[in-house]
């Protein structure tokens, strides 16, 4: 068997699925991370590195060797690593296990030591609605959050404030308490309540916000700082009991080393369709257990990446909770035939039992859509003074 032609097609909102054909007939997909986006008619920057990495590296090769292609793909490189490489390794690799399972008859969490659980938890996002032109922003987000909960989910997650200034003012962060006070009475103290920062925060006002917060005990704080400020970490988590979570701008083990040597975080959140696939991110899981840390998968693209997720976190024994936008999306699912896959029960997914990554995708639709309505305008965040600032 052996890796003849391959075809990536872009479909909405904004996303690359990968499809992989063998000599003899089979078919693999993967999800390609688009970095960065379709900004007007331009082509995603990976499009091209995945390319270059198939021609060069993978068409005529035998695809049971997923470790030999991936260091190929990622050691040929002088230049290595990154959004843009690491995101097209992990599209193609995501692509190979699906093969791999399919040719053993078996999901991808068989091929990697079986399962250490039999479901997988979730949480929904709510909005928190700091940045719009609502009247009680603090009461949108509890009934928003609520909702989930009646629905089955025991955990949620928010952003709880607009762009910041680099010291902002106290009314910033009773805003920011307000929301978040609003959504743990609404939801109880039984469900979890994480919080993403989303690098909008300098390293004084995550300090200053996280102590404001801590009384309704989040399950963690995401992403307090960009990562070019990853080194503040350590002085952050000194400051509040709250477990720190970061790690979706983070593309390999080596990135992740020095906050897990630093004792720096609580929980990872590599993004399997951005961490060099299912390959590399059950490399940062093992490592990140040896030093009693979690992994939440970062997810916010479709159901390729969301099911190689579940891949991942089946065999992690330190898998805490899976990112999720596209449970219960009917535009999302129109590309899954058996979209029963994703229909959760309590707030969590049972893992799947379909050979390779488990997804049986609608290759007709798919090419039917593929091209059309992709353009995403990320415009930068300001401060009151015109700068530009984190969003």
């Amino acid at each position: 068997m052996r890796i003849t032609s391959y075809d990536l097609y872009a479909v909405p909102p904004r996303w690359q699925f990968l499809k992989l054909e063998t000599s003899d007939g089979r078919v693999g997909w993967g999800e390609v991370y688009t970095k960065w986006h379709f900004a007007g008619d331009s082509e995603p920057a990976t499009r091209n590195a995945v390319d270059q990495l198939l021609h060069q590296y993978v068409l005529g090769e035998d695809p049971s060797r997923i470790e030999y292609l991936w260091q190929a793909m990622y050691r040929s490189s002088f230049y290595r690593g990154g959004p843009v490489h690491m995101s097209a390794i992990a599209g193609i690799d995501e692509a190979l296990w699906d093969l791999k399972g399919k040719a053993a008859g078996m999901p991808v969490y068989d091929l990697l030591g079986g399962a250490a659980r039999d479901r997988v938890r979730l949480y929904q996002h709510v909005r928190a609605h700091s940045g719009d032109d609502v009247a009680d922003p603090a009461a949108a987000a509890a009934t928003e959050a609520r909702e989930h909960v009646e629905a089955g989910y025991t955990a949620v997650k928010l952003i709880p404030t607009a762009g910041l200034e680099l010291i902002d003012t106290p009314a910033a962060v009773e805003r920011a308490r307000e929301i978040v006070g609003a959504v743990r009475d609404a939801v109880g103290p039984d469900v979890d309540v994480a919080l993403d920062f989303h690098g909008r925060t300098s390293k004084a006002m995550a300090r200053r916000l996280a102590a404001a917060l801590e009384e309704f005990q989040p399950m963690f704080v995401e992403e307090p700082v960009t990562p070019e400020h990853d080194h503040a970490l350590p002085r952050i988590a000194e400051a509040t009991s709250i477990p720190i979570a970061t790690g979706e701008r983070l593309y390999a083990r080596d990135e992740f080393r020095p906050l897990l040597e630093a004792n720096a975080v609580d929980v990872v959140q590599p993004d399997v369709s951005s961490a060099g696939g299912i390959t590399e991110t059950k490399k940062i899981a093992d490592m990140a257990e040896t030093y009693d840390v979690a992994i939440a998968p970062h997810c916010p693209i479709g159901p390729l990446a969301l099911a190689a997720s579940l891949h991942v976190d089946a065999v992690a024994p330190n898998a805490l909770i899976q990112e999720q936008v596209v449970v219960g999306d009917g535009d999302a699912m129109r590309y899954v035939e058996n979209d029963e896959l994703f229909e959760p029960t309590d707030g969590a997914l049972e893992l799947p039992d379909g050979p390779g990554i488990g997804v049986e995708i609608d290759a007709d639709r798919v090419r039917e859509l593929a091209g059309t309505a992709l353009g995403f305008d990320r415009s930068p965040g300001h401060r009151a003074d015109g700068s530009v600032g984190e969003r």
